[in-house]
C-alpha cells in the first residue's frame, strides 16, 4: 500500500520524480526545471537525494561535486529556515542545468547491476567469466598517444604546436576558451 503523496501543484509525487529524472537524461533543461521546482520547498531536502543520484547514475564524469557544492550553498543559504521560508531555488535551477547540459552516460548504473543485480540470472562464474575476459582484453595504444611528450612521438618529428593543435580540434565537448585567438602553429 503506497502513500498519496503530492506536489505542490497536486501532481503525484512519484510521477513527478521520475519526470525530473528522465527529462535530465534527455537534456530536457525545461521540463526538468519544472519537475524539480515541483518538488520545492516541500520536498526539496528529497529533490536534492535525487539530482544527486542523477549525477552518479546519469552524468558523465566527476559532476556530483559541482552538485554537492550547490546542495551546500542551498543549505547555506537557508539555514534556520523551514518549510515555506525555504528560498535559494536558483540553487535547484542551477543543479538541474548543469544536469542537463553534461555529458551522460549510465555506465555506473549498468555496472552495479551487472555486478550486484542476479535477477538477469547471471551466476558468479559467468560474472568471473566476463571480467576475467575484461582483463584479458588487449587494447592498442592509439596513434594519438605518440606526441611530444613521448620517446615514439619525438622520432616521429611531433612538436608541441602539434600537440596543442590536435589536442585541442580532439576535444569531445569543447568551451570556449579564453585563448582562441592564439595562433598556436606560430609558438
Amino acid at each position: 500500500m503506497g502513500y498519496d503523496l503530492r506536489t505542490q501543484r497536486g501532481y503525484d509525487f512519484y510521477l513527478v520524480s521520475s519526470s525530473l529524472q528522465k527529462a535530465i537524461r534527455r537534456g530536457d533543461v525545461r521540463c526538468a526545471g519544472y519537475f524539480a521546482l515541483e518538488l520545492f520547498p516541500k520536498y526539496s531536502e528529497y529533490c536534492w537525494k535525487r539530482l544527486l543520484t542523477v549525477s552518479a547514475e546519469d552524468c558523465y564524469g566527476p559532476i556530483t561535486k559541482e552538485i554537492m557544492a550547490l546542495y551546500e550553498g542551498f543549505k547555506i543559504v537557508n539555514k534556520g529556515k523551514r518549510g515555506d521560508q525555504l528560498g535559494g531555488r536558483i540553487f535547484i535551477s542551477k543543479a538541474v542545468i548543469l544536469l542537463c547540459t553534461q555529458p551522460h552516460s549510465r555506465d555506473a548504473d549498468v555496472l552495479s547491476n551487472f555486478v550486484y543485480d542476479r535477477k538477469r540470472g547471471l551466476t558468479d562464474d559467468q560474472i568471473n567469466a566476463y571480467m576475467e575476459e575484461a582483463r584479458n582484453e588487449n587494447i592498442p595504444i592509439p596513434d594519438y598517444a605518440y606526441d611530444v611528450h613521448t620517446r615514439q612521438g619525438k622520432m616521429k618529428g611531433k612538436t608541441k604546436a602539434d600537440f596543442f593543435i590536435e589536442e585541442d580540434q580532439s576535444l569531445a565537448y569543447r568551451q570556449l576558451s579564453l585563448f582562441d585567438d592564439i595562433n598556436i602553429g606560430v609558438m
